[in-house]
């Protein structure tokens, strides 16, 4: 049973620009693994962004509820370089609460924007 679907974009140069404004925004919105390729580079604006997107969707699949912390919403990479959402903390407790089993999430960057899907599944 699906409980919520949530989508968002996010604007390329704009939230680069947002970042380079903001002195530890990435911090507060990026868990360290969340920065970093698996090479040890530097993940780029265009995943940043649609990895911001994704905590923007997920949180509205989740009903929007006030007091998420944007750390306590992970977006991993698999091997195959499929994306997946790990949650802890206050998102965890708003899933459970809400009969959540599980999440999918999609992410997609083209022509300067970056999107997000986020499913949850019950």
């Amino acid at each position: 049973m699906i409980i919520g679907v949530g989508i968002d974009v996010a604007e390329i140069d704009r939230f680069d620009d947002a970042l380079r404004r903001t002195p530890g925004m990435a911090d507060r919105l990026f868990v360290e693994r969340e920065l970093w390729l698996p090479s040890g580079e530097r993940r780029g604006m265009a995943s940043l962004a649609a990895r911001f997107a994704a905590k923007e969707a997920l949180a509205k699949s989740l009903g929007a509820p006030g007091g998420l912390r944007w750390t306590d919403a992970e977006i991993l990479t698999e091997p195959s370089g499929r994306p997946r959402l790990s949650i802890r903390g206050t998102v965890a407790v708003c899933a459970e609460r809400l009969g959540v089993r599980g999440l999918h999430v999609s992410l997609s960057h083209d022509a300067g924007v970056a999107s997000a899907v986020v499913i949850a599944e019950g």
